[in-house]
């Protein structure tokens, strides 16, 4: 009866976390909007104000601490991250000073936030199309080194379950090329809390690390290879560290 108890008030919580942290969505977007149209750096102000409002309300309501590791890029540099919930998105963006997303498509027409993605800059790419979502990542390529920050893809494409298997993609390494910059390897535990779907947010330590540069100018496959296990064996350890079972 307690553990049912203890659920039921844990699942009753994550609504209500889930329920504010969309008002407090609606409030941010109606105070920077206006500015965010003017200058682009008032949309990194709101995309921040947001996120850290999520982490610090995620630790208050839910129990959900997070933190990130390493050493934050700040430069003109590719990141690399494992992605396995929306919420890793969040610490991302509240660590980096400017990000950018490699996102899908049908997210530039998402109220609020499509808008202020597309005004930070991201890359909409059309997923389901292999030949097109090529050559928009080739132009994405041009467009990346007119804008300054740190680009971010997800090399698998899409949120992957805490344990879960998933392919990298050659995205990643068609920007590798293109941009000749250094990429920062990324990992995470968040998936074990704030799963992919649903509501229920369960207490904990989510980490976010940032792992040493592999540096431009490998070979594409060479690349690819050290970002996968760079990656996977990171987050399943930053996953085995908060008592998940790997594989």
């Amino acid at each position: 009866m307690r553990a049912r108890a203890a659920y039921a008030l844990q699942y009753i919580m994550s609504l209500l976390f889930t329920v504010q942290i969309y008002a407090m969505m609606v409030l941010v977007a109606v105070f920077f909007i206006p500015p965010s149209i003017l200058s682009r750096n008032w949309a990194f102000h709101a995309v921040h104000t947001w996120c850290n409002w999520v982490r610090f309300s995620a630790r208050w309501m839910v129990g959900l601490r997070s933190e990130v590791r390493g050493e934050i890029p700040v430069g003109e540099v590719l990141v690399c991250a494992k992605h396995q919930s929306f919420f890793d998105v969040i610490i991302l963006v509240s660590a980096l000073p400017r990000p950018r997303f490699v996102m899908k498509a049908e997210l530039k027409w998402a109220p609020i936030l499509g808008f202020f993605a597309m005004r930070m800059g991201c890359i909409a790419i059309n997923r389901g199309r292999k030949a097109k979502a090529v050559q928009q990542m080739i132009a994405g390529v041009e467009t990346a080194r007119k804008t300054l920050g740190q680009l971010v893809i997800y090399p698998q494409g899409t949120r992957v379950a805490a344990g879960a298997v998933r392919p990298y993609k050659i995205g990643s390494g068609i920007l590798y090329k293109g941009l000749k910059q250094d990429c920062i390897p990324t990992a995470t535990n968040v998936g074990v809390f704030w799963p992919r779907h649903g509501i229920y947010r369960k207490p904990g330590l989510a980490i976010v690390e940032f792992l040493p540069a592999i540096k431009a100018g490998k070979p594409v496959d060479e690349f690819m290879a050290e970002l996968e296990a760079a990656v996977e064996v990171n987050s399943n350890r930053l996953m085995a560290e908060v008592g998940f079972r790997v594989g």
